[in-house]
């Protein structure tokens, strides 16, 4: 759902033609919508890079992006404060895997100039010049993390989970100034902007770094809950705690920590993953009910100690085609992406894929496009068949994979 969202608002939000602080063309112009060309963002977490990409066929890299440009100076902060430090090393110790995280998401602004990206290990949303590769403005996070961003559908604006002060801050994509926040409940994670702008979900995951993993122990996990705002005010409209909706359902054995998510087209019905579970649920907007929960395969070669699956997920990541006929499902822990009918709930082929992390859709709306955090590269398959059809090598870890514009003759910043 966001991908296909996201396509539809980068047309409408460069045809704007929105100037950015600090970025214009070589010619000193604006970019118009007619200069820019549709590629796709990958996240390369550990090595703090983003490679930019076809946005369908082969997944061609058309070139790459130092999203840390100011990594020394920000370590220097980091080591001359104590609390700083600290929380900067249970990051790579916990979330991180042992890794520093640099990149967690990222977005392009309107005019296709800049990269908005969120970096959980300094804590902060900066923009970064396409051209130059230089920041054009840094939002540092209330806490110590930075987490998953959503855009509005005009462009204009870009939501991030401060995932330790349970905060989401909303931003001008433009000048990186805060427009509003709002409380959520514990470890913020997805945010989803409605199709009309006028609503914003977002998703708490709770406690995922402890190792009290037994479903008995689920209770000890936080307060996990869906909280929808006004998307103009900010102000609280509904919150949604799917335990009491799984209990209903029958399903008291599944957590309430709702992960990846994606909408039907005419928004009535949202899919999500949770954590520990090889599968996903659907529920009815309208009644407020849980209305399916399809269970996927299991890998056997997969442990069933849950202490060993990254982050209490099991399967993280899902897209849904622009036709809404088809959901694409990321297997992480399991090691396999397929694609599901909606109606019937069926999987297709089970396509061997090394912790996928993240699905989302091609530019073309043909495909969904797979991030293999565990192989370094991304794979795209066949929303028709479910079969695989590209792959292409990226950095190291990659994550979050977003459809962007940029110039249509852009190589690479011209710094690097």
């Amino acid at each position: 759902m966001s991908a296909f969202r996201a396509r539809h608002a980068w047309s409408i939000a460069a045809a704007l033609v929105l100037t950015v602080t600090g970025s214009a063309t070589a010619a000193g112009a604006p970019t118009t919508s007619a200069d820019l060309r549709e590629v796709m963002f990958v996240g390369n977490n550990w090595d703090g890079t983003a490679d930019v990409i076809k946005a369908g066929g082969d997944l061609a890299k058309i070139g790459r992006i130092n999203v840390v440009p100011d990594k020394e100076q920000r370590l220097a902060e980091i080591n001359a404060d104590p609390i700083k430090w600290i929380y900067f090393l249970a990051i790579r110790n916990g979330v991180g895997e042992g890794h520093d995280q640099f990149v967690d998401d990222m977005y392009s602004t309107p005019d296709g100039s800049a990269m908005v990206v969120s970096r959980p290990s300094f804590s902060d949303v900066v923009s970064i010049d396409l051209a130059t590769g230089k920041v054009n403005w840094r939002f540092p996070v209330s806490g110590y993390r930075a987490d998953h961003m959503a855009v509005s559908p005009d462009g204009k604006r870009v939501a991030v989970s401060a995932s330790i002060s349970n905060t989401v801050h909303v931003l001008d994509i433009g000048t990186g100034k805060q427009l509003g926040s709002f409380k959520t409940g514990d470890k913020p994670h997805e945010n989803v902007f409605s199709a009309d702008g006028k609503y914003l979900w977002n998703m708490s995951i709770g406690d995922v770094n402890t190792a009290l993993d037994e479903p008995w122990l689920d209770w000890t996990k936080g307060d996990r809950r869906i909280t929808v705002v006004d998307a103009n005010t900010y102000e609280q409209v509904k919150v949604i705690d799917m335990r009491a909706r799984l209990d209903a359902f029958g399903r008291s054995d599944l957590s309430d920590a709702v992960r990846p998510v994606a909408f039907s087209p005419d928004e009535s019905k949202l899919y999500f993953q949770v954590s520990f579970f090889n599968g996903f649920v659907e529920y009815d907007v309208a009644t407020d009910k849980i209305t399916r929960v399809k269970t996927l395969p299991k890998n056997p070669a997969t442990s069933e100690d849950r202490t060993t699956w990254v982050n209490d997920s099991r399967h993280h990541g899902m897209s849904m085609s622009p036709d809404g006929k088809k959901l694409c499902i990321a297997g992480t822990m399991d090691d396999y992406a397929t694609v599901v009918d909606r109606a019937s709930l069926q999987e297709g082929p089970l396509v061997t894929a090394s912790k996928p992390y993240w699905a989302t859709v091609s530019g073309d709306g043909k495909s969904c496009v797979i991030s293999e955090s565990g192989a370094d590269q991304v794979t795209a398959i066949d929303f028709a068949t479910g079969k695989k059809t590209a792959s292409v090598a990226v950095g190291d870890h990659p994550q979050r994979v977003r459809l962007a514009q940029v110039a249509a003759d852009w190589t690479g910043p011209a710094a690097n």
